[in-house]
């Protein structure tokens, strides 16, 4: 009898803890499709929301683009084309990899709070992979060029506004203007994506 209360009063407390975690905070992924001057990417976070007011996140977001300096005469190949996915997967890119912390501040657009703008911004760790020291080496079958990755490590600013629309207690859509600033390489963009998670508390 005493195993079968203490059962009982342990659900019903885990079940507070929920809701009570439920009411005062959120926890939700998002992903995004993004596209600046630096062509295409995609953006990954996880984020945290205390009160409806205060939020935090950590995510990735990977760029990439076929390389500035690649020779206009290059050449993927035939065998890279027919086995390579067409010759893109060992196709020369610039790329530039951040992990990234952020902190913001949320502000209601309507009275639900159903659209919101999270005005976030704080600092990556950046990773930016370029093709260099190009060399000649004509073969019909495989690319013509030879190169290797230079590769820069450095830290950036991040500014990350999102305008967030949640359709449901689960789900929401977001529009996200991106700015990386580095020593090396600076980044402008928008991104275009959803979340997925606890967003916030069930309508009465």
């Amino acid at each position: 009898m005493k195993k079968t209360l203490l059962i009982v009063l342990f659900f019903f407390s885990i079940n507070y803890i929920k809701a009570q975690f439920a009411e005062n905070n959120s926890m939700y992924a998002t992903t995004e499709l993004i596209f600046g001057n630096i062509r295409g990417g995609v953006d990954l976070n996880l984020n945290y929301v205390h009160k409806n007011k205060y939020s935090l996140k950590i995510g990735y977001s990977g760029h990439i683009q076929i390389a500035e300096s690649t020779p206009e005469d290059y050449s993927v190949g035939v065998a890279n084309f027919l086995f390579g996915g067409f010759g893109l997967i060992n196709h020369p890119y610039d790329q530039m990899h951040n992990y990234k912390l952020s902190a913001g501040r949320i502000y209601k657009l309507n009275e639900k709070g159903s659209l919101r703008v999270n005005l976030s911004g704080g600092l990556g760790y950046t990773i930016i992979r370029r093709p260099e020291n190009w060399i000649s080496n004509p073969n019909a079958l495989a690319e013509n060029y030879s190169w290797n990755y230079k590769n820069l490590e450095t830290l950036s600013l991040i500014l990350n506004p999102k305008l967030e629309l949640i359709l449901k207690n689960w789900y929401g859509l977001t529009v996200s203007p991106l700015v990386i600033i580095n020593p090396h390489n600076s980044y402008v963009g928008v991104g275009l994506g959803q979340m997925i998670g606890l967003l916030k508390k069930r309508d009465k």
